[in-house]
């Protein structure tokens, strides 16, 4: 069924990476899952009135609380979808963020709103209600939203979206309700205890816990979360496989929503290269990039110098050396500048993430190895903070 949705409503299903690709898969998980729960809510709303279950209606209306979050949904991949303007030079690709965030705190005011529910029902027992409606319209209800679990979890890890998650796990989270409530109907059928209050105390605590969850994963791109290491190590390996890059450090990644990424890295050549060469270099890099990976990538070059075996001597045992101090510690852009008394070496040393040294401390431990190996150097180090992962 998803396959058959797919092949019909989004055409070019494969190329995920196009933007409007993905409005349409977002629109296709919208569009599918109001009708479900609308027409979940009118079925249920007309079971419930002709026998007279007041359970069953009011599991009906709940239908369409998922219906109104499946909206906001459709208007984040909308409003995600609306070009850049003058106002917003990098796209609205965070409308789409947002509407992730709306749909996880609706999860989690359900959660609050069951457990206080659940916690009257405890202090204020009343009869469960059960009978053969009750059961066709829970296991009915269960199946229907087992579908839309499975729908929306396949296409939102297919185009990597949080919002089509977070309504996988609010489907997710229905079954597990209409769960308890049935096994509770049935028990306390069996055994004269009410249980439902305690059942749908559990529940909402379960999906309170889910929710939050929703929210913290909402949030994080929002913030601004570090790049996928397996990202970060293609760029790396990527720029490194060109004919005369030498290096690649200072690389930050910037997400402005899904399919909207910006980056940027220093990039090492030999500085007694043809400095235009090189120049043209790094434009093919940066237009290979938007053409096979969908990324804006800005690069700034830097030269070294390869053609002094000293400074080269140096610049390798100072980079392996660094490492005795944390295997993650790395250097770039070393020059040397001799005098006839002492010689300032200069660079920049990279400070990992979640490193236990501060930066003046870092400085302080590299120039006290680098000062015990050449004791006529004077270290000028400039501390970077890794903003990509431990390894650039």
């Amino acid at each position: 069924m998803t396959e058959w949705l797919v092949r019909r409503f989004v055409p070019n299903a494969q190329d995920v990476d196009d933007p409007g690709v993905r409005t349409r898969y977002g629109l296709l998980a919208s569009v599918t899952c109001i009708v479900c729960n609308v027409l979940l809510c009118l079925g249920k709303g007309l079971v419930g009135l002709l026998s007279g279950s007041v359970s069953i209606v009011a599991d009906a209306v709940n239908n369409l609380s998922d219906a109104s979050s499946n909206i906001v949904s459709m208007l984040g991949f909308k409003l995600a979808s609306k070009p850049a303007d003058r106002d917003h030079p990098y796209g609205h690709g965070r409308y789409e963020y947002l509407a992730g965030l709306t749909v996880a705190v609706l999860v989690c005011s359900i959660g609050i709103n069951l457990v206080l529910s659940s916690v009257d029902k405890i202090c204020h027992p009343q009869p469960t209600e059960f009978g053969a409606a009750v059961v066709v319209v829970l296991v009915g209800s269960m199946a229907v939203k087992l579908w839309m679990m499975a729908f929306n979890r396949k296409l939102g890890r297919k185009i990597s979206s949080e919002t089509l998650e977070a309504t996988a796990v609010d489907s997710r989270n229905d079954v597990v309700s209409s769960a308890a409530v049935l096994a509770a109907a049935v028990l306390s059928n069996a055994t004269g205890f009410d249980l439902d209050g305690w059942a749908g105390l559990a529940v909402g605590a379960f999906i309170c816990l889910s929710g939050w969850e929703l929210v913290r994963d909402a949030v994080s791109p929002l913030l601004g979360r570090v790049p996928d290491p397996e990202e970060v190590e293609h760029i790396r390996q990527k720029i490194m496989s060109y004919p005369g890059v030498l290096g690649t450090h200072d690389l930050m990644v910037h997400d402005y929503g899904p399919g909207r990424q910006f980056a940027s890295a220093h990039v090492e050549m030999a500085g007694e290269g043809d400095p235009f060469a090189q120049h043209d270099l790094l434009d093919n890099i940066e237009q290979d990039f938007l053409t096979d990976d969908n990324l804006v990538m800005t690069l700034h070059f830097d030269p070294i110098v390869t053609d002094d075996p000293k400074v080269t001597d140096m610049r390798h045992w100072i980079a392996l050396a660094v490492r005795d101090i944390d295997p993650r510690v790395t250097i770039h852009d070393l020059r040397c500048v001799p005098g006839p008394t002492h010689t300032n070496v200069i660079f920049d040393c990279v400070r990992p993430m979640e490193c236990e040294l501060t930066a003046d401390e870092l400085r302080d431990r590299v120039c006290a190895l680098v000062r015990g190996h050449y004791p006529k150097a004077i270290c000028k180090i400039h501390v970077d903070e890794s903003y990509v992962s431990p390894r650039q």
